[in-house]
């Protein structure tokens, strides 16, 4: 990671140079990799669903390659808005998002699937509020961690504010309901009010009440409850409730070393369900076998590692908004992965996540290279001002 040097608040004013020459090229190659990789898999994946369903066995994937076109547009878009404008707009992203999570339960609005209603048609896509919501909310935290900062850290009632404004948000994805992105939702807010100094004390109070009332909504609905106990044991009922995981542990280990080859997986040909979104790992170890498991979970790592180093950087620079929001990002994502790959491999509870920018879905998809080109924005503007803030010989 390059070093980055301290600025004058007045330089982030001036006219930056082309974006090109200021990005972080191994970031954004994993970033490509990973996508690219996404599309592979779920044309494979889905290709004999798709030929089924609709008749048309690249279905899946033209949708997934026109979404990550959309997805790549916004990133652009992204990159040329400055942080100060995302700073200065957090109030108002944040009330967008709640309206768009209580319009979405309006009878006639929200459209339902597998039980939850969490999509909102769009002629011939469908947004899925939540993923919107996740990304405005830790931008609005992340303002709010600048504005208020030193309050959230020395009065209970600072803190208690943006912990009961992000409540909200997790109580109406919960009346989807949505108990994957609302859990992820309040883990990443968590991380992002620890990184901010929150003393111990209270982090903990805090960690406390939201581990009892995760728990409590697990004992007291029968499906959740129902799905916790077949993590614990699904060969006890693998024809029933314990058939998806069955199913997902038998792909991984068909996988072996090398894998059977891309293509080739037997699970996907409607043994597996949900192959080509929230299944879609464990295709990809049973194609790919460990050497691509382990190819893909480095490419995460490396990923939420590099944000981490981007946010840091931006702390040391004294650009806290950037630095928050890029701590988000990574919180949220590598949560979102770590369960996804955990589900998949029978190491955590089955919940609807889609694995970011591979999973097919076009507002995850979206959504993640908007949210990806926003920590983008934050190195540029780093790089930016420190080649602005240096002397002029040294540039030369």
């Amino acid at each position: 990671m390059a070093d980055y040097v301290l600025y004058d608040d007045t330089a982030t004013r001036r006219r930056a140079p082309a974006l090109l020459p200021h990005l972080d090229y191994p970031l954004l190659t994993a970033i490509a990799v990973i996508a690219l990789l996404g599309l592979v898999m779920v044309g494979s994946a889905s290709v004999s669903y798709a030929a089924k369903e609709t008749g048309e066995a690249l279905y899946y994937l033209e949708r997934q390659s026109i979404f990550a076109l959309l997805g790549l547009t916004a990133a652009v878009v992204t990159l040329h808005i400055p942080l100060r404008h995302w700073q200065g707009s957090g109030t108002l992203l944040l009330g967008f998002a709640y309206f768009l999570l209580v319009v979405v339960l309006f009878p006639g609005v929200g459209r339902q699937v597998n039980g939850s209603i969490r999509w909102i048609s769009l002629g011939p896509a469908n947004l899925q509020v939540s993923e919107v919501a996740k990304l405005f909310v830790v931008v609005y935290l992340a303002g709010y961690l600048v504005r208020r900062g030193d309050a959230v850290r020395a009065s209970n009632t600072g803190f208690l504010i943006p912990v009961g404004l992000l409540s909200v948000a997790a109580g109406l994805m919960l009346l989807e309901p949505d108990f994957g992105t609302a859990a992820v939702l309040m883990s990443t807010a968590m991380g992002m009010l620890f990184i901010a100094g929150v003393p111990l004390r209270r982090f903990l109070l805090l960690v406390i009440a939201a581990g009892s009332a995760a728990a409590l909504l697990i004992v007291t609905e029968p499906y959740r409850w129902e799905r916790f106990i077949t993590f614990m044991n699904p060969w006890a009922d693998p024809f029933d409730s314990g058939f998806q995981l069955t199913q997902s542990l038998i792909a991984i280990g068909r996988g072996g070393l090398t894998g059977v080859g891309l293509g080739e997986s037997v699970q996907k040909l409607f043994y597996l369900p949900e192959a080509h979104t929230d299944f879609l790992f464990a295709v990809l170890a049973e194609e790919l076998g460990l050497i691509g498991v382990m190819t893909v979970i480095g490419l995460y790592v490396f990923l939420v590692w590099r944000i981490f180093s981007i946010a840091a950087a931006s702390l040391r620079a004294e650009r806290p908004f950037g630095a928050f929001v890029a701590y988000g990002v990574a919180l949220w994502l590598g949560l979102q992965a770590f369960v996804n790959l955990g589900v998949n491999m029978g190491l955590l509870p089955t919940k609807g996540l889609t694995l970011p920018l591979m999973s097919y879905g076009g507002s995850s998809l979206v959504v993640t290279a908007v949210a990806l080109a926003l920590v983008v924005r934050v190195d540029h503007e780093l790089r930016v001002i420190g080649l602005a803030a240096a002397p002029r010989e040294a540039r030369l």
